[in-house]
């Protein structure tokens, strides 16, 4: 196994194929309510053959062929009426194929990967069309399902069996799963149909685990799709589910880690963190930060730092969200690399219990429920007392929401228990602060008041002036 050895599999790609070239140039050809297009006429009706296991086993190798090539053939599903026949035979061939592969023994002989890897490029490589919705949200608004979805998802079951069959043989394989396949797969994750993607998903990791010579290729090409979705388009559909596959990827890095692998941390994950739909995918974001940071504690302060850098200022609800991978993160953190990052991290969440949305506040506080985390801030509370004091008292004091004001009094009660003579030591000077600044501001009434009543003397001198 390689040193990248995976948890989990990964997807393939096969050759880019179109099935639509033989399609008559004069026939107008609709666009799927999908992403599918579609040849239609191009084409003899498909037969019936005979079942596999009706024939022996001789001749079972060729009429596997014979009904692998059948299924090349395309069908319109936007019209429900348009060729049943054809349609229902080709569903019932996949499932057939299906059946076989997973059943068979002896049925993946060498003329036999070929074209498995040609039926599965003419149905699934086609061009992903532009959005049926241009202002589509992909938070708010529902996907456009593929229409040639009931063969589609047989296919994909069929690439399934096939690479997970135990007669699969990677040698045999990597001739026809090669870079230009994979390449087309990578293409697809781009599809509205979440059901599509999430078969992608298993695929690509099958391929992963298989082909140890595609794994630097996939990562490489990951990487410059999440390139291009931060920097440049910021829409692109299979975000969640690449970062899935990525967390099994990094949960089988060898130790210590490349530096290849630690610049894609902060020159591509990280900055993930700052795409408007954060949302569709944070989740399994922070599972790869923190698989990083579990493989090389040395990785926090950095990745700390680069998330302070990219905190939300004006969206409540993705604060949430960095407040709960913040969470994450000191749940693993080594107290060495606490130090490192307490100060500008705990004048973060000091403006997070300030803030006027009750849910953010709310969510920093929940913070000393952490056993651990109470573990850390007791040990270094010199620290992090002074920094959190004066935004936790004036909270008690001015905060409209009473739950907020009640938490805070618990952690005001905790620090008083944790370091006594720190508390009142603070409490004081906050107290001579606060009066300072009542002394100021009194001192800066005065001086506007004075200010106005000069300018109206003024004002009347000049109007009663001749």
């Amino acid at each position: 196994m390689s040193k990248d050895s995976l948890a989990v599999g990964g997807s393939t790609f096969v050759d880019r194929i179109d099935p639509y070239n033989k399609r008559s140039p004069k026939k107008k050809v609709k666009k799927s309510q999908g992403c599918s297009k579609y040849k239609e006429g191009a084409e003899l009706e498909l037969q019936v053959l005979p079942n596999l296991k009706d024939v022996p086993s001789i001749e079972q190798e060729e009429l596997f062929i014979r009904k692998l090539r059948q299924c090349c053939k395309i069908f319109n599903f936007m019209d429900p009426v348009c060729d049943l026949m054809g349609k229902e035979i080709k569903r019932s061939t996949l499932n057939e194929l299906i059946d076989f592969i997973t059943t068979g023994r002896g049925v993946l002989t060498e003329p036999v990967y070929p074209e498995i890897v040609k039926m599965v490029s003419a149905n699934l490589f086609r061009t992903l069309p532009p959005s049926e919705n241009p202002e589509f949200d992909p938070e708010e608004d529902d996907p456009t399902l593929e229409a040639s979805w009931p063969h589609l998802q047989l296919v994909y079951e069929l690439l399934l069996r096939f690479l997970e069959s135990p007669e699969f043989q990677p040698t045999i394989g990597k001739k026809y799963i090669d870079q230009k396949f994979v390449l087309q797969l990578l293409e697809l994750f781009d599809s509205e149909d979440p059901r599509e993607r999430d078969f992608l998903k298993t695929v690509l990791h099958r391929i992963y685990g298989k082909f140890l010579g595609l794994r630097a290729f996939i990562r490489k090409h990951i990487n410059n799709m999440f390139l291009k979705f931060v920097y440049e388009t910021e829409r692109f559909n299979g975000v969640s589910e690449l970062l899935e596959i990525l967390g099994s990827i990094i949960n089988g890095f060898a130790l210590p880690l490349k530096p290849e692998h630690k610049q894609f941390l902060t020159r591509v994950l990280l900055p993930l963190h700052k795409a408007k739909f954060l949302s569709l995918y944070h989740a399994p974001l922070a599972y790869c930060v923190v698989q990083f940071i579990e493989k090389d504690p040395t990785l926090t302060e950095p990745v700390v730092k680069a998330i302070l850098r990219y905190w939300p200022k004006t969206c409540s609800q993705k604060e949430i969200m960095f407040l709960g991978e913040i969470e994450e993160i000191l749940d693993i953190i080594e107290p060495a690399q606490f130090v490192k990052v307490q100060e500008p991290l705990f004048r973060q969440i000091a403006k997070c219990v300030s803030s006027p949305h009750f849910q953010v506040a709310e969510r920093a506080l929940f913070y000393w429920n952490n056993e651990y985390i109470m573990t850390l801030i007791e040990e270094n509370n010199q620290v992090i007392m002074p920094i959190m004091f004066p935004a936790l008292y004036r909270i008690s004091k001015e905060h409209w929401n009473q739950t907020i004001v009640a938490l805070v009094y618990n952690v005001l009660k905790t620090f008083m228990e944790m370091n006594g003579k720190l508390f009142d030591e603070l409490t004081a000077t906050y107290k001579a602060e606060r009066q300072k600044e009542k002394k100021r501001e009194k001192e800066r009434e005065e001086l506007w008041r004075k200010l106005e009543a000069d300018a109206a003397t003024k004002i009347r001198r000049r109007s009663s002036a001749p």
